[in-house]
């Protein structure tokens, strides 16, 4: 643990046991999702599911990073945090509901839907944390700040699917996380 940096942040007003819980649970919420992306990104089958398997296997990807990203460099660092010791307390501590198979897996409909809540959710809980950490905690708002435009990204594709009008983004060639990739190294 990294007690000046710690101080430092509690100096300047952040709750860091709030904070940290809130990051652990949004560790939680990335590593489930990658877990459930996996699960819809296998049932996009037909013309209409391979259209979006790709889009989807990207934000899955970035979603683990995600994870990777929020465990070593911030939860540890800021102390007093630690992921569960039993996989099911960490699933249950979600920031956010399981991204799960809508009831009627072919509905490619459905599971859009379920994909653009699940990056919803994100954008919700990673703008808290930057407004938390704006001017107070540097490297946690980076952080999460990064974190963020990777969901906006997500959940843009996703809503350009449903038909909710253009977006402007693109889907990333070859390139997967360019905004956390510096946390990843």
């Amino acid at each position: 643990m990294a007690t000046v940096t710690r101080k430092m942040v509690e100096d300047a007003g952040v709750d860091v046991d709030h904070l940290v819980d809130l990051l652990v649970r949004n560790a939680a919420a990335e590593l489930t999702t990658f877990y459930y992306y996996t699960i819809l990104r296998v049932n996009l089958i037909g013309l209409e599911g391979e259209g979006v398997k790709e889009i989807a296997e990207t934000a899955r990807i970035e979603d683990r990073n995600h994870f990777e990203a929020l465990i070593p460099p911030r939860i540890y660092e800021l102390g007093g945090g630690e992921l569960p010791a039993d996989m099911m307390v960490f699933h249950n501590i979600s920031g956010c509901p399981p991204a799960s198979l809508p009831e009627d897996p072919t509905d490619v409909t459905a599971m859009i839907e379920v994909l653009l809540q699940a990056e919803q959710c994100a954008v919700r809980q990673y703008t808290h944390i930057c407004n938390l950490t704006a001017g107070k905690d540097h490297r946690t708002y980076d952080l999460a700040l990064s974190i963020l435009h990777e969901e906006i990204e997500h959940e843009s594709w996703f809503s350009e699917f449903l038909g909710h009008g253009p977006s402007g983004h693109f889907l990333r060639r070859g390139e997967t996380s360019p905004f956390v990739s510096k946390f990843l190294r």
